[in-house]
């Protein structure tokens, strides 16, 4: 690759299904590490589950569905399978995050959700590009 290419005006595909790949290695693996396996560890642990119930249906439930959300979508983001189902469930995660369990928390502590739902949100809109099992199953990419 020429060092001159990354910044030449011209499209290249490459380069952005590139940017995809690092783009969803980067927040699946963040999240699924940084978020996700600590509170799996925590649903099946032995303490009592003490959680935020945001949708009413217990803090049990809600565990659950984080859990859901942050272990098997950031595992589907990383192998770019069903990528923009597993973003549309970590965007409503990262929703509640940023918009109501930090809501009025100075933005230093809700910046961290907040990029999480921006590159979500990018990678809903966008896709996963080339290099994911999306694209190789013939799915949109």
């Amino acid at each position: 690759m020429d060092l001159k290419k990354p910044f030449d005006i011209d499209k290249d595909q490459y380069l952005d299904d590139l940017a995809f790949l690092v783009l969803r290695l980067g927040l699946g693996f963040g999240m699924l590490f940084g978020h996700g396996w600590g509170k799996l560890l925590k649903l099946f642990g032995d303490e009592p589950i003490q959680f935020m119930n945001f949708l009413g249906i217990g803090a049990t439930a809600s565990l659950a569905l984080v859990v859901f959300s942050e272990v098997v979508c950031s595992i589907a983001i990383i192998l770019g399978v069903f990528t923009r189902w597993a973003c549309f469930f970590l965007i409503f995660t990262m929703c509640v995050a940023v918009f109501m369990v930090h809501f009025g928390d100075p933005f230093v502590k809700v910046e961290k959700g907040f990029l999480y739902l921006v590159g979500y949100m990018a990678l809903f809109f966008a896709g996963a590009g080339w290099y994911s099992l999306d694209a190789r199953l013939g799915r949109s990419h």
